[in-house]
């Protein structure tokens, strides 16, 4: 099964080894027809602690590392 991968924004820095990155979506609401934008944050490895807060950033699913990190940050945006 492929591992998926999400693009985000860092919102938080302050745990070691770990950034909460912040992934949004839009869908189309179904009666409505309006885009519709929803927001998600993940907790993501983060090894030597080189994203900051603002940075764009594209996670990928791994094996469990804690109660709540299931994903780790993979590559910097340009």
């Amino acid at each position: 099964m492929p591992k998926r991968i999400l693009q985000g924004v860092v919102v938080s820095d302050k745990q070691e080894k770990t950034v909460v990155v912040k992934v949004e979506r839009r869908f189309m609401h179904p009666l409505y027809k309006k885009f519709i934008k929803r927001s998600k944050k993940y907790a993501a490895h983060d090894e030597n602690n080189q994203f900051k807060i603002g940075d764009a950033v594209k996670i990928v699913e791994t094996k469990p590392i804690s109660k709540n990190k299931t994903w780790e940050v993979v590559i910097e945006e340009a």
